[in-house]
């Protein structure tokens, strides 16, 4: 016959598996949290000037031309202190077409210009979404907070789905 474990063995393994788990619940959330702030950081640039539009300068843009990735109009100022352009760029990947006119704000010290209103706000966002989604997945698999995960995943999905319909 074999003889049974000692009782020190055992509490020795249960300490390591225990070391282990905590280690990887502690890469996994610290990834996590990693990816979620990479995501608000890469929504922040725009979405500071959609969001904060108080002493910038908001108005309409008719677009005349696209080529390449921007597309190109006359800016019509509709804030106090904003000033009129004859030429401003906006991203054409912000679903922009030709002949139509969009609310914008304008970057400072820029001719480029960015949507306002909910479809801008929701674009400004999108990064965070595509973050939400991915940070899911690492909670799931690697915390294995499945509810949380849900959490995540349903927020970026409205998020992105919300974006994708406004625009």
């Amino acid at each position: 016959m074999i003889p049974a474990m000692p009782a020190t063995a055992i509490r020795a393994r249960q300490a390591s598996v225990s070391a282990l788990r905590w280690g990887r619940v502690s890469v996994m959330g610290a990834l996590a949290v990693l990816i979620l702030f990479a995501g608000v950081w890469g929504s922040w640039g725009t979405a500071q000037y959609v969001m904060l539009t108080k002493g910038r300068e908001r108005g309409t843009v008719k677009v005349v031309r696209c080529a390449g990735d921007g597309c190109t109009g006359a800016f019509r100022p509709v804030s106090a202190g904003a000033r009129a352009r004859d030429r401003v760029v906006i991203d054409q990947a912000v679903a922009v077409r030709r002949g139509r006119t969009y609310d914008v704000v304008v970057e400072p010290g820029t001719d480029r210009v960015v949507r306002s209103g909910p479809a801008g706000i929701l674009y400004a966002w999108v990064p965070l979404g595509g973050a939400l989604l991915l940070a899911s997945v690492v909670v799931a698999g690697g915390m294995r907070l499945t509810r949380v995960a849900w959490v995540l995943a349903g927020s970026g999905a409205v998020l992105l789905t919300g974006t994708f319909l406004a625009l």
